[in-house]
């Protein structure tokens, strides 16, 4: 018996009403796309954008977001072993998925797999809609406001995979390491849940630190690129620690989630560099309500 480790057996349902059952990773889900949604409609009330922005992005970035972390799920970690390979084309196939033979299934969320990598595809893809009918202000400018909530939405998502007793490491035998008991553990193994929960909340205090303190907005796309490398760049590495999600990924130099974070890394890299050499925007608080002549006449009449 190992005597530094926590025993981890939380049920990860709160309630069921027959075949209807609440989970805690669906309302942790729940919070994170509500928490984000205010945080960024604080910021459009900071900037006197108008009220039904707010409303129309909560629409746009919903569908997005379950639409790209179901079928990022579906189709990035779901290649099963087949009885038997498969030639087609003249090329062998070793790995099938379900959803090609039933693709309806692909609507039932409610039997769980959701991807985060899959979200942010499909965040991005809500966005670039958002932008081009909605605010118009472009896409990476959005990215910059939007990526503060993200932030803080990723580490309730976490919160839901630690309830779920999911997505953790390998063994260890840190003080730290929690025995997941729902999932039939019986040695240690790393919370990378907590650990991922602790990145997205430092990556929110450096975006929110950068946003209203150093109004770093007014350079293009740095908050969005430092938001990738905080998220994706520690992804990546916390990944070397983590367990397969997947069979097919045994062996592999790389796992899914280090292939799939590699294009956030290279293109928050880029911003970043990037805003080094950008012009500073306007600052969008005074550009809402710029002086009147008639206001400094009249202030310089009061002065004589």
């Amino acid at each position: 018996m190992n005597l530094l480790s926590i025993t981890w057996d939380v049920n990860p349902e709160i309630f069921s009403i027959g075949s209807l059952s609440v989970r805690w990773y669906g309302l942790l889900w729940a919070c994170a796309i509500f928490a984000t949604w205010e945080i960024v409609k604080k910021i459009f009330k900071h900037e006197g954008q108008p009220e039904v922005w707010g409303d129309k992005l909560f629409f746009y970035g919903t569908i997005g977001l379950i639409i790209g972390a179901r079928l990022g799920h579906c189709f990035f970690y779901e290649w099963h072993l087949l009885p038997e390979p498969v030639r087609f084309l003249g090329i062998t196939f070793n790995y099938g998925n379900p959803y090609l033979a039933n693709p309806l299934d692909l609507i039932k969320i409610w039997q769980g797999g959701l991807s985060s990598h899959g979200g942010a595809f499909g965040l991005l893809a809500g966005m670039y809609l958002y932008n081009k009918k909605v605010i118009k202000k472009g896409f990476i400018w959005m990215l910059d406001r939007l990526v503060i909530g993200v932030a803080i939405g990723g580490a309730l998502i976490r919160l839901g995979n630690l309830m779920n007793s999911e997505i953790y490491g390998g063994e260890t035998s840190l003080p730290w390491g929690f025995i997941f008991v729902q999932a039939g553990e019986t040695v240690p193994k790393h919370p990378t849940q907590i650990y991922e929960m602790l990145y997205c909340l430092i990556t929110f205090a450096i975006v929110w630190w950068m946003y209203w303190k150093k109004q770093a907005y007014r350079k293009s796309g740095l908050i969005f690129g430092v938001f990738m490398l905080g998220i994706f760049g520690t992804r990546f590495l916390l990944e070397f620690i983590k367990l397969d999600q997947s069979s097919f990924e045994a062996g592999m130099l790389l796992n899914m989630g280090q292939w799939l974070s590699l294009p956030f890394i290279i293109w928050g890299t880029y911003l970043v560099a990037r805003a080094r050499n950008l012009p500073l925007l306007p600052d969008e608080k005074k550009a809402e309500n710029p002086p009147t002549a008639t206001r400094s006449y009249k202030k310089r009449e009061k002065h004589k």
